[in-house]
């Protein structure tokens, strides 16, 4: 049994922003070990086009992704909540290794575990082709 990860469902206005705060905190760090604390053991994953399956899966995904997304930068919001459920909009900025920077933009869907780990994150998102002067998150530096 793994240790609880509070705010634990069934989730309030306040843990729902707190559990989201604490995912773009977590996120912002580009740490994929730490990241992938928490998620259950068999957490359950669709972003974009890839389906993955369990912590190892996300460790290397998010590994690979942001040793791509260069920059990564992250800001998300809470849209919805409801018992073990969250559901949340976001955007990050990122450049490729040419320089080319972009804004992501996209919706996440959260499924909890009586101990507050994800178990599901179903994440559909879109980029888009921005300039260094557009950046809203960003550090052009980074």
């Amino acid at each position: 049994m793994s240790e609880p990860r509070p705010p634990l469902p069934p989730f309030t206005e306040d843990t729902a922003r707190r559990k989201v705060q604490l995912a773009e905190d977590a996120w912002n760090t580009r740490d994929p070990e730490g990241v992938a604390l928490a998620y259950t053991e068999d957490s359950e994953w669709r972003n974009r086009d890839v389906f993955l399956k369990g912590r190892d899966e996300i460790v290397a995904f998010l590994t690979a992704k942001w040793q791509r997304e260069l920059g990564y930068r992250l800001r998300k919001e809470l849209w919805a909540h409801t018992g073990n459920r969250i559901a949340v909009r976001f955007e990050y900025e990122y450049h490729d290794a040419t320089g080319q920077w972009f804004r992501a933009y996209g919706n996440e869907n959260w499924e909890f575990d009586d101990n507050g780990l994800m178990r599901k994150r179903y994440a559909s998102i879109n980029d888009l082709p921005v300039t260094a002067a557009e950046l809203r998150i960003a550090d052009p530096a980074g």
